[in-house]
């Protein structure tokens, strides 16, 4: 058993208890492992958040019209993940497991139906921010929180304390201030019901993304390794695909890229055909980074936590669109960003608190075990003296 153990460790599968009934993933990698992935993790969800929403934003700035273009781009990387899947086993030798193994119907079946969900978060998230900003885009993203909550309440049984609900309260405060106050935010080639279309789309995919989270969370105890959750990955970024692929030759999408990339005044993109494809190719890549840092984040640790990581990197979505494209930040926006920053503090405070509270629990159970075990063991010493009492006397 030591073995295997050993084995688990240095092939980097990171198990979890499949009764658990907490919201939290249990890890039985070794610290020296599972610390290098967890940062691995946020690094790829930090880049690829940040990076994918700037580019995605210069795309239509620069004339770009597309969304299914757009959209397209946000799964069309899906062959990155074979990186991470086939490398570890076929050249690196740093696994026993082959890819796919243990990767069952429901699990494919339930990647394809999660696959298709992603896929039109991604078309409202394109919709949404052809017309939006990225600071208001992002503050309107981070409200997914608040959702994430309720559906983890709902789906994992995710337990409501005092910092989780001053966080929800503290997000849904933001987004209704940015509501009411960041209509006149819009460009001037963007009309007001197009503004209002891309705030309810942005809202929607927000809501659709903090469905995604809880479920995920849960899908995920059926898998006992980090390789099967990039190989789930795999399949939902495919199914993504299919359906991106579907809008793109229905609307006329793979014309648009062919024309937009020949540049123009009017039609094309006013960057250049250089810059329009490694546009389109670096948001790919971004985008991919960004899928596989939220996986992983909600792997190893809980959909919540994930929710949280994502909604602290808006706000860094919010100073690139204002330092990269000069989006307006007014006081509403600052306000609204603060509480944001607010509700996500409040949560890792209340993390920490909790944390400490398991440690001395912990601390204070493995006393009382040792205490136990020191009386026995000076009762079993008492009970052997007194026999060899008794038969010196006999």
């Amino acid at each position: 058993m030591e073995n295997n153990n050993n084995t688990t460790n240095h092939d980097d599968d990171a198990k979890r208890s499949s009764n658990s009934t907490r919201s939290e993933v249990v890890v039985v990698m070794n610290k020296a492992t599972y610390i290098p992935l967890l940062v691995t993790n946020f690094v790829f969800l930090f880049v690829g958040s940040l990076s994918s929403s700037l580019l995605s934003k210069y795309y239509f700035i620069h004339n770009g019209k597309s969304i299914w273009v757009s959209t397209w781009v946000q799964c069309a990387g899906f062959p990155l993940l074979l990186i991470p899947i086939f490398l570890p086993y076929y050249l690196f030798n740093t696994t026993t497991r082959k890819p796919f193994t243990r990767f069952t119907p429901n699990l494919l079946f339930l990647s394809l139906l999660i696959g298709l969900l992603l896929g039109l978060n991604n078309l409202l998230f394109s919709y949404g921010n052809s017309f939006l900003p990225v600071s208001t885009s992002a503050l309107l993203l981070s409200s997914q929180l608040a959702f994430t909550l309720v559906l983890s309440v709902l789906i994992v049984k995710q337990k409501i304390t005092f910092s989780n609900l001053n966080c929800v309260v503290l997000l849904v405060t933001s987004s209704v201030l940015l509501a009411l106050s960041s209509s006149h935010d819009k460009s001037e080639s963007t009309t007001r019901s197009q503004y209002f279309a891309g705030f309810f789309c942005t809202v929607g995919a927000g809501l659709l993304f903090a469905l995604y989270l809880p479920v995920m969370e849960r899908v995920y105890r059926k898998v006992y390794c980090y390789a099967m959750v990039m190989e789930m990955q795999l399949v939902m970024e495919l199914a993504a695909t299919a359906l991106a692929t579907a809008g793109m030759a229905g609307k006329g999408g793979f014309e648009d890229m062919v024309t937009e990339s020949r540049g123009g005044p009017v039609e094309g993109f006013d960057k250049g055909t250089t810059a329009y494809w490694l546009t389109v190719g670096f948001n790919v890549v971004t985008w991919q980074l960004c899928f596989m840092g939220t996986a992983g984040m909600v792997f190893l640790t809980s959909s919540l936590t994930g929710g949280i990581c994502m909604t602290a990197l808006m706000t860094m979505n919010v100073i690139g669109g204002v330092v990269v494209y000069g989006d307006e930040f007014g006081g509403s926006k600052a306000v609204s960003a603060v509480l944001s920053v607010w509700g996500f503090c409040s949560y890792v405070y209340g993390m920490y608190v909790k944390m400490k509270q398991q440690q001395q629990q912990t601390l204070i159970s493995s006393n009382h075990n040792y205490n136990q075990e020191s009386q026995q063991n000076e009762n079993q010493s008492m009970e052997m003296v007194a026999r060899l009492n008794v038969d010196q006397s006999v």
